[in-house]
């Protein structure tokens, strides 16, 4: 997430006993624990592996998945750095054309609307890539990436920045110049001989997906008077989709992309509603002043002013933003087919949803946070159970988005709560729950399913779910089914035992609309004012759908023999701010958990880790770990060597996205906001500039010189 978007304010006010006061209070009584879990959670934990070794298929043990290079010595430098016998090459980065005959980018270019649409987006984020057919080849595939938002200075660097940014009307081309630089892109991309990568120009299947492109609403809103607008007096479309952050993927072969700071697009000049109090909307100008545009057609930039002009929703736009907060699906092979956003998942700032354990016979189940300071963590579980028949067909032309509906417009959406003795429960935001200490159900507060989705925030302050520090991405290892999720960092983290305050000068976590402002320590987020961030993870029980076992799994923190440096961490993996999550598969019980980091000096960060290194990418093998009674995490001194630093990213960029190739050949990720990179005439992420460019955000791919597996001996 860059300052740009970032929304410092703090929406949830609620009086919910955070994560971090749990782990604080937890970790007080952590000479009974095992290995940083309870000895009865370690006992149900007991997918978490043995300690040292893992197991093959026939039972016998083996020594377990190691990482084949050195650890990176911190650096700030404009490239990509990555170790030796490594090369990284710049891919697709914001301006590249998806058809030919076009014009190419070039350092004085001013883009149209008409050139944004048919090239990549600014700023990529969360990504996936998609097999072409069964073969499931690893050098010509879909890639599905994200564009999250603008920085204004480098898209309109040719005429002097942007026109009217802070006051007046902004011209209508600036305005759907940006709004084609923001959502989706979907592009063919091939590896030839030499091990170079390209874009594939003119696929059918290469197109963009904007803040503009129709869309169709699904699950419980679908249809309701929360969704009526002038552009949809029925209720059931929707327009575009905006600050796309991470993602996900479905097994039946579809992309999600995911709606975080979506709220700093829209105003309501008028009394605001809970929802829009709860979320963050602007009462004034918003972010980009889209609204301010005078033109246009069929209300494309009136959308973006919520504020009521009469009795009939249908007259105006005082819904659009109920629109927006979901998980959309896309499906990445079929340009002709409906997107739809499948609000049964729930609204709010979704930062990606990732599919968890998947089992023939059982409900498919979603994880997903919402990104801000004391907000909380969810899952949705489908009605339907899995259907192995239900699995992507690569090459095959069908309905993918009938079976998404299946899957994901029926089912319950859960929040979680972290309990102090390692244990945790997903709490329903059904109508029929009860909320404790009012004697009333969510359907009675508020009316139907799509009231509570629309006030998803608000439902689950009321049950009395965790507040977290900032859920960014998680991941899940296939095998075991185990969780993880970063939690990036938090300033409004205050010492134990202290008051939580509140927000919109809320009394307490019972008022519509009303969210945290400050929230004390909890056992899952246990450091106050917490400038480096932790990861955690946890496992379902077996048997009871609603309660699982959690740990910590690492801490960041500065290098050093500090209270705040709970894992013990050195100037060899020394992080913060951890964000993108993914579990890499590598065989039957191993796995290499690469972790992403967002804390840049450019974000105002202050911490020393901002001050040594610029962000980066680090892996650990989980099932490398041996357990230490009593250690606050599964990481902790005596074996934190096993996270290593394996690539830096240039000065003031952050990290995000990350996938490898199915032969883990290549690692592709995405580099967001440089200041500085990459070098003009030259796809070489490791080379820096050697005088000021223009920045451009763009996918690396990183391989081994020899072409071996990435991360592996």
């Amino acid at each position: 997430m860059s300052k740009e978007v970032e929304d410092h304010r703090i929406h949830n006010r609620s009086g919910n006993l955070p994560f971090a006061a749990i782990v604080e209070r937890r970790l007080s009584r952590r000479s009974v624990m095992c290995g940083g879990l309870g000895l009865a959670a370690a006992t149900m934990l007991g997918g978490f592996g043995w300690p040292g070794t893992s197991r093959a298929a026939d039972g016998a043990a083996r020594a377990p998945l190691s990482l084949g290079f050195a650890s990176l010595a911190p650096r700030m430098t404009d490239a990509v750095v990555v170790p030796e016998g490594y090369v990284a090459q710049v891919l697709i980065p914001w301006g590249t054309p998806l058809v030919s005959g076009m014009a190419q980018w070039h350092p004085e270019l001013d883009p149209t609307p008409g050139f944004q649409a048919a090239s990549t987006g600014m700023h990529h984020d969360g990504m996936y890539h998609f097999a072409l057919d069964a073969s499931d080849r690893s050098d010509d595939f879909l890639l599905v990436l994200n564009h999250e938002y603008l920085d204004q200075s480098a898209l309109w660097a040719a005429r002097g920045g942007p026109t009217n940014a802070k006051q007046g009307a902004r011209p209508l081309d600036e305005a759907r110049t940006e709004i084609n630089a923001h959502g989706v892109c979907v592009v063919r991309v091939r590896r030839d001989e030499q091990g170079h990568w390209a874009p594939v120009l003119d696929d059918p299947r290469n197109r963009r997906i904007t803040t503009a492109t129709p869309m169709l609403l699904a699950g419980p809103l679908r249809g309701s008077l929360h969704a009526v607008t002038a552009y949809s007096p029925q209720g059931t479309q929707a327009r575009g989709t905006n600050n796309n952050c991470a993602c996900g993927y479905t097994p039946w072969g579809t992309y999600l992309t995911c709606e975080e700071n979506w709220p700093e697009i829209f105003i309501n000049r008028a009394e605001q509603e809970p929802d829009q109090l709860r979320l963050g909307l602007a009462e004034s100008r918003s972010i980009y002043g889209w609204e301010t545009v005078e033109g246009g057609v069929d209300g494309e930039f009136e959308r973006f002013d919520n504020t009521p002009r009469g009795d009939d929703p249908r007259a105006d736009y005082r819904n659009e933003a109920r629109t927006y907060g979901y998980v959309v699906e896309i499906d990445p092979y079929d340009p002709e087919r409906a997107i739809y956003k499948r609000t049964a998942l729930g609204r709010f700032r979704h930062e990606g949803c990732w599919p968890g354990k998947l089992v023939a016979g059982q409900p498919v189940v979603f994880y997903t946070g919402h990104d801000a300071r004391n907000e909380y963590i969810y899952k949705f579980v489908s009605r339907a159970p899995w259907d192995p028949s239900d699995a992507n067909r690569p090459g095959e032309h069908y309905d993918r988005q009938a079976i998404g509906a299946k899957y994901m417009d029926h089912g319950t959406l859960y929040v979680a709560r972290f309990d102090e003795d390692g244990s945790g429960e997903w709490l329903p935001l059904a109508e029929d729950t009860p909320v404790p200490g009012q004697g009333r159900t969510l359907g009675e507060i508020y009316g139907d399913l799509a009231r509570i989705i629309v006030n998803t925030c608000d439902a689950a302050d009321l049950l009395g779910a965790t507040p977290m520090d900032r859920p960014e991405w998680g991941t899940v290892d296939p095998s075991s089914g185990e969780v993880y999720m970063s939690l990036t960092n938090n300033s409004k983290r205050t010492e134990a035992d202290s008051a939580a305050s509140f927000t919109q000068e809320g009394e307490s976590i019972g008022t519509p609309g009303v969210g945290y402002a400050t929230a004390p320590v909890n056992a899952a987020n246990p450091r106050p004012d917490n400038d480096h961030g932790q990861v955690i993870r946890w496992l379902e029980r077996d048997g009871e759908p609603e309660r699982f076992d959690w740990e910590i799994f690492v801490f960041g923190a500065a290098p050093g023999e500090t209270a705040d440096n709970r894992s013990g961490l050195d100037d060899a993996n020394a992080f913060a701010s951890p964000d993108g999550l993914w579990y890499d598969q590598r065989g039957e019980g191993e796995g290499i958990l690469w972790i992403q980091t967002d804390n840049g000096i450019d974000k105002g960060r202050d911490n020393a880790v901002a001050e040594m290194v610029n962000d980066q990418v680090l892996a650990i093998v989980p099932g490398a770990l041996s357990r230490r009674e009593g250690a606050a995490s599964v990481v902790d001194p005596s074996n934190q060597a096993e996270l290593k630093r394996f690539a830096i990213v240039p000065n003031q960029a952050e990290v995000t996205g990350i996938f490898a190739t199915p032969d883990r050949t290549a690692l592709f990720i995405n580099v967001q906001h440089p200041g500085n990179w990459p070098a003009y005439d030259s796809d070489d992420a490791t080379l820096a500039p050697s005088a000021q460019v223009r920045p451009r955000s763009s996918t690396v791919v990183i391989q081994r010189r020899d072409g071996g597996r990435i991360g592996e001996a």
